[in-house]
């Protein structure tokens, strides 16, 4: 079936129409990962957004149990090629059944590397993913009109739980973590409770009091989708965990949040870091780590009051803030992900970092 790509500029892609036979509209963004697929659609950070993958062939490993969420969470998937024959020994299915049993549409067959080059130039766009003739004067107010909203109360885990150590970690001191879930990847959770933590997870919306009440050793701030402007009330709970003293480790937009309760702004970028090939400079060792990354917003440090906190990481493709260290809390935060899932592994130190913060020598 033809299915059309028409983006807010009234650019318009042809191709052919895999998972759901149904319009969608939705922020375009593009990742640069060469594998991960699975991961990248069940990462809840791209709630509200339509993934274009700039890897010309996908799906070719089929549905495989790398998934970060419980469910996919992108509003639409656009591909060069998609796979009809997966191969693989852990393979449960191919990716193409897959979308249409979640209801995720999706457009394959146009040019990927023509579309990202306009998401580049012009900057990240919504589009449209149908298989209709639609008219071009209806849909583009459509387009302009669209925004993201509040999806950190979408995907965010809907009661408390717990993820117990792993097996084969305990021995030394189990410590507790507070997991606020604004969206979190699994493996999050899998790299605390690899190390022996206890997770406890918690709702987006949960009170700092709630939080305090339970007693964790540290608290642990998760990624997630949209704006950090639109979080109010999640940052205010985070000015009272900040001056509890308990340590904090956040990634992503947790990250962000927590420099929105210090009073720094944060910015939408051009068109966003989105895949596994990032490189990011640790400013205190000067040693560079390549990092998975998925966001379209960046904290501003001109604002920073040093006696509060400090860079600790930077993007060396474009300057931008990837972390900041805390002067006056044990808190510590970065804007890539240590846990990425399929990888890189090059930060994944940084849980340690937090372990050692937990155990007071940081």
């Amino acid at each position: 079936m033809k299915a059309f790509l028409i983006l807010e500029d009234g650019t318009v892609f042809t191709g052919k129409s895999i998972g759901a036979a149904r319009d969608v509209i939705s922020e375009i963004v593009f990742n640069t990962s060469m594998t991960g697929y699975l991961e990248v659609l069940t990462d809840p950070s791209y709630a509200g957004q339509a993934v274009v993958m700039t890897y010309p062939l996908i799906g070719n490993y089929g549905v495989t149990p790398d998934q970060e969420s419980k469910r996919p969470w992108v509003d639409g998937y656009i591909v060069r090629e998609l796979s009809r024959v997966p191969s693989n020994f852990r393979c449960e299915g191919a990716l193409e059944d897959y979308l249409v049993q979640n209801d995720i549409p999706g457009i394959c067959g146009i040019d990927t590397r023509a579309l990202t080059k306009i998401l580049r130039d012009k900057g990240t766009m919504n589009g449209m993913i149908t298989t209709r003739d639609v008219s071009m004067e209806e849909v583009l107010p459509k387009l302009r009109a669209y925004r993201v909203g509040d999806v950190v109360s979408r995907v965010t885990c809907e009661e408390k739980h717990v993820v117990a150590p792993a097996e084969g970690t305990q021995g030394g001191r189990v410590y507790k973590v507070a997991l606020m879930d604004f969206g979190a990847k699994n493996n999050i959770a899998g790299s605390l409770s690899r190390r022996g933590c206890e997770v406890t997870v918690y709702p987006a919306h949960a009170a700092a009091e709630e939080i305090l009440a339970d007693r964790p050793d540290g608290i642990m701030l998760s990624n997630g989708p949209g704006d950090p402007e639109t979080n109010v009330e999640i940052i205010e709970q985070l000015k009272k965990l900040y001056d509890s003293s308990v340590p904090i480790f956040a990634i992503c937009l947790g990250h962000q949040l927590m420099a929105k309760a210090i009073g720094l702004s944060t910015h939408k970028l051009k068109y966003g870091h989105r895949g596994g090939n990032h490189p990011v400079k640790d400013l205190e060792t000067g040693r560079v780590y390549i990092s998975s990354q998925n966001h379209g917003y960046v904290v501003d440090t001109d604002g920073l009051d040093p006696a509060v906190a400090r860079p600790a990481f930077v993007n060396v493709n474009d300057g931008t803030n990837e972390g900041l260290r805390y002067i006056q809390k044990p808190v510590y935060t970065v804007q890539f992900h240590p846990e990425a899932c399929p990888g890189p592994q090059d930060s994944g130190y940084l849980f340690d970092r937090f372990i050692s913060m937990m155990e007071g020598a940081e």
